[in-house]
């Protein structure tokens, strides 16, 4: 799989990704990469953010990688279950990072549109990289998402929601998992010709 050929699609979560963001450093670093913009970052709505989404993937008349963030992630979930399937077959796989579990107790009531989370598996490989102190979710909660979307999981310790908060700016390790990802779609597309 050439790079190059693949559009890399950037959901942020809740409030977007600043500048100093991984998210938006990675928007810099990789060939083919766009954000997927949200009408409104501060009052996410579901049904708009996955039409974006779907705008997103329509527009790109290429093969798709997506790196979603938080509720991003969830966004990607909640777009899989009801996509088209020629919308579904565009999209290569998914990496999944700090999903924000939008059905916890305390949970902002900003993002509790986002509930119930679909529990649907990804018909698409899936990275899940969660961590061990997120307040966003726990490890067990990032685990049985993983679970449920058939997704690898790594959950990682002491890295907080993996944002600028917890010290994330550029996360050059996480390209890992990236890798990883795009190794599993390359064995899958071996797999499969």
């Amino acid at each position: 799989m050439r790079s190059q050929s693949i559009r890399y699609l950037i959901l942020p979560g809740w409030q977007g990704s600043p500048d100093n963001h991984w998210q938006s450093h990675w928007l810099r670093s990789l060939p083919n990469a766009l954000r997927v913009e949200q009408a409104d970052w501060d009052q996410p709505d579901p049904v708009s953010w996955v039409a974006a989404l779907e705008r997103a993937i329509s527009a790109a008349n290429s093969p798709v990688i997506l790196i979603a963030h938080s509720l991003g992630c969830i966004t990607v979930a909640r777009w899989a279950a009801q996509a088209p399937l020629a919308s579904l077959r565009q999209v290569r796989g998914a990496l999944l990072v700090a999903p924000a579990d939008v059905e916890r107790p305390g949970c902002p009531p900003a993002l509790q549109g986002f509930a119930p989370i679909p529990r649907d598996l990804l018909p698409f490989p899936s990275q899940l990289v969660g961590s061990d102190n997120d307040p966003a979710a726990s490890a067990a909660r990032a685990l049985q998402l993983a679970r449920d979307w058939g997704a690898q999981a790594a959950v990682l310790t002491g890295v907080g929601h993996i944002n600028v908060k917890s010290g994330h700016q550029r996360w050059e390790q996480g390209f890992a998992y990236l890798y990883r990802l795009q190794s599993q779609i390359e064995q899958q597309t071996r797999r499969r010709a």
